[in-house]
């Protein structure tokens, strides 16, 4: 049992909640039994698996899906030093990096692909890795200088859709789209000022199709923005200035999936 909060064994977890670390040993922490639901579906990818003694009786099922190896058992206080949450769910796994190549992407013929340009909050990417995969997406690309998604809170809030999507990091973007037309893929900026997706015919958004999503609070970038085949926006009914980032992906992401199910 792992019972010291000080000890090093402990501040080597603890390391992976800093981004040099993440990636100096290709391991990130996943916490809650959600992600330990999806990494029983790719069990090669688990490094360890923190859990304490209520954890072990709570979540008894799916620590049966792993290997006793991988699994230690750890005192409340360890597990308040490496979750990341104010009321952690008394399970923490530590777990391979999953980001594939663009290479390795188009290989898979996409027909629905996320790209976010600048995304800085952690929980907003975390929804849309989420919404993309739920979505069906085939793919997330992200900028060099969006949130890393191993980070504690990205991670978290995937629910384990990090696991199951394939997702490129620190893409340059004009790259990445231009191999994606290259593909058959149109590609759609998203933009206040762009004509209403409800404008689109369904055999429109029926074709393979790459989102681009912005920044928080700037948008898409100008230089990006240029580089798709047209910009699109989402109508406002009501009094709401405007969609949270992770909801208007939703709803582009999910407007492309009905059509594209819908035409098969």
């Amino acid at each position: 049992m792992l019972d010291d909060p000080r000890s090093n064994r402990v501040k080597g977890i603890t390391r992976l909640s800093q981004k040099d670390a993440r990636y100096e040993t290709g391991l990130f922490l996943l916490e809650g039994p959600q992600g330990l639901k999806e990494l029983g579906r790719s069990k090669d990818l688990v490094e360890e698996i923190f859990v304490t003694a209520a954890g072990q009786e709570r979540y008894a099922d799916l620590l049966r899906l792993f290997p006793a190896s991988v699994q230690v058992e750890v005192s409340d206080q360890v597990m308040a030093r490496i979750a990341d949450t104010k009321t952690p769910q008394g399970i923490v796994s530590v777990v391979h990096h999953v980001d594939v190549p663009m290479d390795e992407l188009l290989r898979l013929k996409p027909k629905l692909v996320a790209i976010i340009d600048q995304g800085r909050d952690p929980g907003n990417i975390g929804t849309i890795i989420r919404a993309a995969d739920a979505a069906g997406a085939d793919g997330i690309i992200l900028s060099a200088d969006s949130v890393d998604i191993y980070n504690q809170k990205v991670a978290r809030s995937t629910a384990g859709s990090i696991l199951n999507i394939p997702i490129v990091l620190d893409q340059d973007l004009g790259e990445a789209i231009s191999m994606l037309k290259e593909a058959g893929l149109q590609v759609f900026s998203t933009a206040a000022s762009g004509r209403s997706i409800a404008e689109l015919d369904k055999a429109i958004l029926a074709k393979p199709t790459a989102w681009i999503f912005g920044n928080e609070a700037h948008g898409v970038s100008g230089q990006v923005a240029l580089l798709a085949d047209d910009s699109v926006s989402l109508p406002i009914y009501g009094s709401a200035e405007s969609l949270n980032l992770a909801t208007a992906a939703s709803v582009c992401l999910y407007f492309t999936a009905v059509a594209q199910q819908s035409s098969h």
